[in-house]
């Protein structure tokens, strides 16, 4: 329950214009609900977004939140940008598999090993449903289009990409999963550095066909989850102690806790990247959609302190603050010699 006293309608935003039964509805949905329960005022928020269906989705939630739709794959470098000058705002990202992983790569790259403190979210469809449906770069190899052509490519995986790149905090979601997805989301909102959400969520129109392995069929059927995540809890309230071998709590950078309950036959240490890049090839190579939490550290210090930058807003610093004196001008310039 949310302790900010505001009601759930008013972290809602604009009337969807996506086509009718379009995942990144559900994935608007989830958002929500998610901020609302964690408790994070609004006004608070920055929601950012780069060119997509995806992008849409920010004036879909929290209307009275900060917000920039920036060209075509740079929401990241924008995020930079805003997180910087403001390093109080709380900032959420949503981006697209086209915008993140063809033109906007290297911005997602870069975001990901500095450490910058925000939720990114991938809506992901392997298509590009604003252009009729043309293959992502997340497109699996052999994928199929409406129109029967088949994809040539290795996709890229955006997880495993993240985890390389020195995230954090690296999840995958189904748009179809309402109680895992909110689960996510509320631990990454609590996360301090850069919380990544790859969301496999089907194009209705363009890849939710058959042939398609990012249709709501296909992944239904594919899907596998690494576990089943508990909401996050306050580290003082006392719980349960979790049975040996069927559940493991991980302590959040905020210090609350989230319970991880082991599902299927699968042994997975959140804490490990080698382990996580392990379970996304070896899922990939049985053609299964992993879903859950693939990787959890808190070893590397978000950018905002890295940086030690003032939590007071830049255009809220004086000439005081900004210049320095004399004598802190010329201790800086020895710093060269």
């Amino acid at each position: 329950m949310s302790d900010t006293k505001l009601e759930l309608s008013q972290y809602q935003g604009g009337k969807s214009t996506l086509c009718t039964g379009c995942g990144h509805d559900s994935v608007t949905t989830q958002i929500i609900k998610a901020y609302f329960e964690s408790g994070v005022h609004p006004f608070r928020v920055a929601k950012l977004s780069g060119i997509g269906c995806s992008s849409k989705t920010p004036a879909y939630f929290m209307n009275t939140a900060h917000g920039f739709n920036s060209i075509h794959g740079r929401m990241a470098a924008v995020a930079v940008g805003a997180k910087l000058a403001n390093a109080g705002l709380h900032v959420i990202g949503v981006s697209g598999d086209g915008d993140t992983a063809s033109i906007g790569l290297g911005g997602f790259l870069h975001l990901m090993r500095r450490n910058l403190p925000m939720v990114y979210i991938v809506e992901n469809n392997g298509v590009y449903g604003l252009t009729k449906g043309q293959f992502s770069a997340t497109a699996d190899e052999d994928m199929m289009t409406k129109s029967g052509e088949h994809n040539l490519f290795h996709g890229l995986d955006l997880c495993a990409l993240a985890i390389n790149a020195g995230c954090e905090f690296v999840a995958r979601a189904f748009s179809g999963d309402a109680k895992q997805l909110i689960a996510i989301i509320r631990a990454a909102i609590e996360h301090k550095g850069t919380a990544f959400i790859d969301v496999i969520s089907p194009c209705i129109t363009y890849a939710n066909h058959e042939g398609s392995t990012l249709s709501y069929d296909y992944v239904k059927e594919h899907k596998v989850s690494l576990q089943e995540l508990g909401f996050t809890l306050d580290a003082k309230t006392p719980t349960a102690a979790p049975e040996a071998g069927e559940s493991v709590e991980i302590t959040l950078t905020s210090g609350k806790i989230l319970r991880l309950k082991k599902l299927a036959h699968l042994e997975h240490d959140v804490r490990d990247p080698i382990a996580g890049q392990r379970v996304l090839a070896e899922a990939h190579g049985k053609h299964e959609i992993l879903t859950g939490l693939i990787y959890h550290n808190t070893q590397s210090q978000p950018l905002t302190a890295a940086l030690g930058l003032s939590e007071t807003p830049l255009a809220g610093l004086g000439r005081a603050d900004l210049c320095p004196t004399p004598s802190q001008f010329q201790k800086l310039l020895q710093g060269f010699r």
